[in-house]
């Protein structure tokens, strides 16, 4: 038999972990699960200029990157850094974080990462409250950040 190239693992959209990292410090700033990740989306503004003359054509020009919120909605952590992270952002504006979401494969590789820089939490949900829960979950966390890379992993490059 010829040396057959495996097949790649497809893209799952269910398979995401999240990394938040705080300005200047080693460690993440938690480690939580999320159920839902939404947001990873940035929008370009094209300009369109008319030339004086050319009517059968429109120059389009790159104008500026419009961002999203990343929404990150039923997640369960075992501490309550999200909720101090926010607390410390209403006490200091200027505090900033970086957050990575990594797409995960099937066989728990890497396949590619969204990095979020400069982000700052916007809106902090707690949950319906139940006696039968036994971790801290959080509704929804959304953060507002100022730019988006998509890095390949090395399984999808």
């Amino acid at each position: 038999m010829p040396d057959e190239k495996p097949r790649p693992w497809p893209f799952m959209a269910f398979n995401f972990a999240v990394e938040i990292m705080r300005a200047g410090e080693g460690k993440p700033l938690v480690e939580a699960a999320f159920s839902d990740c939404d947001g990873l989306e940035m929008t370009m503004d094209v300009k369109t200029i008319k030339e004086g003359g050319a009517n059968n054509r429109a120059i389009r020009v790159n104008g500026a990157v419009a961002y999203s919120n990343l929404t990150l909605k039923r997640g369960m952590t075992e501490n309550f850094d999200l909720w101090k992270w926010f607390e410390d952002s209403v006490a200091d504006p200027r505090l900033r974080a970086d957050a990575e979401v990594v797409i995960l494969g099937p066989d728990a590789s890497e396949r590619a990462r969204f990095q979020l820089s400069r982000c700052v939490p916007i809106k902090m949900k707690a949950p319906t409250l139940s006696s039968t829960g036994s971790a801290v979950a959080i509704e929804e966390l959304q953060i507002a950040y100022e730019t988006l890379k998509f890095v390949p992993g090395k399984a999808a490059a």
